[in-house]
């Protein structure tokens, strides 16, 4: 497929995606993803996005556990 910013073509790799659930932030990995090979936008199937959540709201396995600073630019 074509990158709707920058017109490259977009190559299928599994990546890490950040994932908002709920007001919770998630890490997941291997998630089948479109990635640019220009400017590196990522472009993800909605009926992936729709397992992920399904996934979340289930009992899941929890690979690791991160602690995260939140802080304010302005």
């Amino acid at each position: 497929m074509k990158c709707e910013f920058c017109g490259g073509q977009t190559v299928k790799r599994k990546v890490r995606k950040q994932h908002w659930l709920e007001g919770r932030l998630y890490l997941v990995e291997n998630v089948e993803a479109e990635i640019c090979g220009e400017c590196g936008e990522r472009y993800f199937h909605a009926t992936v996005l729709d397992r992920i959540d399904a996934m979340l709201k289930a009992e899941h396995h929890v690979k690791e556990r991160l602690s995260v600073e939140v802080v304010s630019f302005a």
